[in-house]
């Protein structure tokens, strides 16, 4: 059995997630997209600390730009599930980036390999007629997993709807929405939307104090710049333009926020669809929060 716990950005899930480990001897793998990226730590919010004391699984394994998608989660997690499992310790996989756990508990084929001339032509078509565009045109032929990703998130857009040009399929018709493959217990981290804002606002304030410009500045320097634009490299993307003094150093601070609320609000809606167990953090707080998942998950371990 793995233990998952879930929820949105600036929930507190990753500090919940290593108390927990501390008391029921477990290691973490993380579902965030972001957080397997080497030298991106400030803005992706590693729990540095807890990775001191807390084997961590899915972090820091490949550079910037290289290529990593939920096929490729849900292998390396399962070898790392088994890994865990084979010393006799609870695997808990924590994280707020949904397709990748929903690859982890349901599956997902094997997709047609990158064509990059296709990929090319539409990255084209998002330059010219932006992302909006593109995303009615997934609609129209796979609205099933249109409705799973954001309009503004064009990396995913692009790769569907190239393999559904590649196949005549359905990007969906390579996922598994229904049977769980592996046996879990999950938690829902939850906040109320009032305080969830304004802990997203207090946590975009704090990064910028522990170094988020000068991370950026490193990584244009390493060449990641390129990179830094994609849609899911919120805290990054929105200082590019700071630093090439296109906009105020306020206005991307505004920006960071206000793209990281929205994208909270993506996780809050798949996740209350899940029906896991919710933990209110905002009552409970968070040892209180991680007390109430190990008095519900003792029984189960022993």
């Amino acid at each position: 059995m793995i233990l998952l716990i879930g929820g949105p950005t600036a929930s507190g899930k990753s500090l919940i997630a290593c108390q927990v480990a501390k008391v029921l001897n477990g290691e973490i793998i993380s579902a965030d997209s972001m957080s397997v990226y080497r030298h991106m730590d400030i803005g992706t919010a590693k729990p540095l600390d807890c990775m001191k004391v807390i084997k961590h699984h899915m972090m820091d394994i490949i550079d910037p730009g290289q290529t990593f998608d939920a096929k490729t989660f849900e292998e390396l997690s399962c070898k790392a599930i088994e890994d865990i499992e084979s010393r006799g310790k609870l695997p808990i996989v924590c994280g707020g980036t949904y397709l990748y756990i929903q690859a982890l508990l349901y599956g997902i084929d094997e997709s047609p390999p990158p064509d990059w001339s296709l990929r090319e032509r539409l990255y084209r078509i998002v330059k010219e007629k932006g992302s909006h565009y593109l995303y009615e045109k997934l609609k129209a032929v796979d609205e099933r997993y249109a409705l799973k990703i954001s309009p503004n998130d064009s990396r995913r857009i692009v790769r569907a709807l190239e393999v559904f040009l590649q196949t005549g399929k359905p990007f969906s018709y390579f996922h598994h929405w229904e049977k769980p493959k592996v046996e879990f217990k999950a938690f829902y981290i939850k906040w109320s939307w009032e305080s969830l804002s304004r802990r997203i606002e207090e946590r975009v304030h704090q990064m910028i104090k522990d170094g988020l410009v000068e991370e950026v500045k490193r990584l244009v320097d390493m060449g990641f710049e390129s990179f830094l634009t994609s849609p899911q490299a919120i805290g990054y993307k929105e200082l590019l333009p700071y630093l090439k003094g296109l906009i105020s150093f306020e206005e991307a601070v505004e920006s960071i926020i206000k793209n990281t609320k929205e994208y909270a609000k993506r996780q809050i809606r798949w996740f209350r669809r899940q029906g896991w167990e919710e933990v209110d953090a905002e009552r409970l707080g968070m040892e209180g929060s991680a007390d109430y998942i190990v008095r519900a998950l003792t029984p189960l371990c022993k």
